[in-house]
């Protein structure tokens, strides 16, 4: 695994700036060449730092920055200019010329649209509204709204509070009647919690907070991770969320209550694909509650609606997040979907719907397309 990352770093840091360097600058100045190699420099001491002191918040966001706004675009010259030698070959040496500019062009676009990513786009707030309407609700819960939240990985802000006070605000200004969020509160620590419990716990909704874990919530993540099973790893994350008031459910559900009528919260611990931890239970989950009861799950990966939900429930209604839509998105697509059939809004079959959330937060402090985002649904019944 060692070497393929090394092999990974050189491919994308390395190679493009040997190329430039031996190839392209041949002849100028020596400090040329070093400003060249500053950003491969600095990229390698951060990450040979991270054994030593760990990977703070400014390590993790300067080498994303370094990674995104310049070595990226640097390979992406890299590509253009062997194509351009390879046809040069063939043709005019001009052509390398014009595949070398359209390089440069390229490579500044992507440099300009990446910059954005990392200094504005994770904390660009969207809140979007979605009517949903089911042939199975109780018309005492008609137009009940509900917020949707999901991966906030407050690791990724380190300790300023200022962009979840947001998030806060923006959630209670709803004044939505339950709060739901599927999992991933934190990046690979529980300690990272600290600074905005305090924040966090002032999400307010007359029917509560209710919460799952995500698969970055049992602290198996990390150089420095201090567990390797999952129950103990998610022990402090559990205490963080008891502590904000949050109603974490572990493989069980709550009945929110309409005179006679009921909606049943199911929340499971993590279930989806391998390598991730496949530790829920639906069934017993599910044990206890009503048959007329409306049924929200709660399930941090989307990929649990194909495994289990679809072929073995009717469960209406499934919230996910886990995918952040790759935290890129050009219109309605992701590359998310390489490797998810459902990894971004609204998905139904039959009468089952899923909604994935693309989250609030992300492992790395960079969003484009992919917007931090509120989820507000309303239901409906459906009337003949």
């Amino acid at each position: 695994m060692l070497f393929v990352l090394a092999l990974i770093f050189v491919l994308i840091f390395v190679l493009p700036d040997l190329y430039i360097s031996l190839v392209l600058m041949r002849g100028t100045t020596w400090w040329a060449h070093a400003l060249l190699w500053l950003p491969t420099v600095v990229a390698i001491g951060l990450l040979l730092s991270i054994p030593v002191s760990g990977a703070s918040n400014t390590k993790i966001s300067l080498f994303t920055g370094l990674l995104l706004c310049i070595a990226l675009p640097q390979l992406l010259f890299l590509i253009c200019s062997l194509i351009g030698q390879f046809f040069s070959l063939f043709l005019p040496h001009s052509t390398l010329n014009i595949f070398n500019a359209i390089g440069i062009c390229v490579g500044v676009l992507i440099s300009i649209a990446m910059a954005y990513g990392v200094l504005f786009g994770w904390r660009t707030l969207t809140v979007r509204h979605v009517d949903l309407t089911f042939e199975n609700l109780p018309p005492q819960f008609e137009g009940y709204r509900l917020v949707h939240l999901s991966d906030m990985h407050v690791g990724s802000y380190g300790t300023d509070p200022r962009f979840l006070e947001r998030v806060v605000q923006r959630v209670n200004e709803e004044k939505a009647d339950i709060i739901l969020f599927t999992g991933d509160i934190i990046n690979t620590a529980p300690q990272e919690t600290a600074p905005f419990e305090n924040v966090l716990s002032q999400l307010q909704a007359p029917d509560g907070v209710h919460s799952v874990l995500g698969n970055h919530d049992y602290c198996l993540y990390g150089v420095q991770r201090r567990f390797n099973n999952p129950r103990e790893g998610s022990k402090e994350v559990i205490a963080a969320e008891r502590r904000m008031g949050w109603d974490l459910l572990l493989n069980e559900h709550r009945l929110i209550r309409r005179d006679s009528a009921s909606i049943a919260i199911v929340g499971v611990e993590n279930t989806g694909k391998p390598p991730f931890p496949q530790i829920g239970d639906l069934a017993g989950a599910r044990v206890g509650i009503p048959d007329d009861a409306f049924q929200i799950l709660l399930s941090h990966d989307p990929s649990h609606w194909r495994i289990e939900v679809l072929p073995d429930t009717d469960i209406p209604l499934m919230l996910a997040g886990h995918t952040h839509a790759m935290q890129f998105r050009i219109g309605h697509w992701s590359p998310a979907s390489w490797m998810y059939d459902e990894w971004g809004g609204l998905y139904q079959q039959g009468k089952q719907m899923l909604y994935v959330s693309e989250g609030v937060g992300g492992s790395l402090p960079f969003r484009l397309g992919a917007t931090p985002e509120i989820i507000v649904l309303t239901l409906h019944a459906h009337t003949p």
